[in-house]
């Protein structure tokens, strides 16, 4: 089987901003926030303080998978330079999207560098309240007239609008909202990461949310779903009872697989990311060739 990874990080330098201040590395794959905590965030099969595009590519190749979409955000600092040296050197298995603060004095010079410039042709905006725009600016709304700039921009110049909105009840998920300027840019591709990001327990606020966004416009990507039903495990049932339910609610034409590597890695294998999708036993072969690869392949690469 085909597999596109819709959702991969390359790292440069860990350099990320979150709701705990400063993220920086320490030593054997780990960072520190300005909060004294320290946690893992890189593999070892990855780096000790850096994820280069080579060090993805040999996890791609040990698993079959062709190419990779490299997004970013808060989290490990935006790396949009690093994304387009990658995607230049390595342009037959890399598109990737560019990041920026729409709070910055000079956005107007930011966007016209990235993506008249560069010419990026995705761009990815995490706004969740952990690590993403509102962990360091106050609450904004996701109709509000900061993403509405934003979404104009980028309807503007023809980009597809790739969107972490964080976890259910935080202040940053706000599926309403997103579903109005979603309605506003109805010719504009929308990616919403993480399938939403439902914990255990969530089941019926995902259908609700599903039916909201379930829009000719719209996909979703399943990076990192199966690590936020914690503490289950590999074959993780309830994650897979929500892609099941993603798939008929939505159909699977509006989903695309992705890992969330490397930072997910630290927490189970890329191949249980595959096989998690890929031993399904509830889905259609056809319908998972379109979850790894067609669907991917259509909005990424045009074809």
């Amino acid at each position: 089987m085909k597999i596109i990874d819709a959702h991969a990080h390359v790292v440069q330098c860990i350099a990320g901003t979150g709701s705990q201040g400063e993220l920086r590395p320490c030593g054997g794959g780990r960072a520190v926030y300005a909060t004294g905590q320290t946690f893992q965030i890189l593999p070892p099969e990855i780096g000790e303080y850096a994820a280069p595009p080579e060090a993805l590519l040999r996890v791609m190749d040990a698993h079959g998978v062709e190419k990779a979409v490299l997004l970013q955000g808060n989290y490990f600092g935006f790396q949009n330079l690093y994304t387009y040296e990658a995607m230049r050197a390595y342009p037959d298995r890399f598109t990737g999207a560019a990041s920026y603060d729409p709070f910055s004095g000079q956005v107007d010079k930011i966007r016209a560098h990235l993506f008249d410039e560069l010419g990026f042709r995705i761009v990815k905006f995490e706004v969740s309240s952990g690590s993403g725009l509102m962990a360091n600016h106050p609450p904004l709304a996701l109709d509000g007239e900061v993403m509405d700039a934003a979404c104009r921009h980028a309807a503007d110049r023809g980009l597809t609008f790739v969107i972490d909105i964080g976890k259910p009840r935080s202040v940053s998920w706000q599926v309403d909202a997103l579903r109005r300027t979603i309605l506003r840019y109805p010719d504009m591709p929308f990616v919403v990461c993480h399938l939403l990001s439902p914990q255990l327990g969530d089941g019926e606020l995902l259908k609700q949310s599903l039916d909201k966004l379930a829009l000719p416009n719209v996909w979703f990507d399943l990076a990192a779903l199966c690590l936020n039903s914690r503490p289950e495990t590999y074959p993780y049932p309830t994650a897979r009872s929500y892609l099941q339910m993603a798939v008929e609610r939505l159909g699977a034409e509006r989903l695309l697989w992705g890992s969330d590597m490397p930072s997910a890695m630290t927490r189970d294998t890329y191949r249980h990311f595959i096989d998690f999708v890929a031993d399904h036993p509830a889905l259609r072969q056809a319908d998972k060739q379109r979850i790894f690869y067609d669907n991917a392949q259509a909005l990424f690469w045009g074809s």
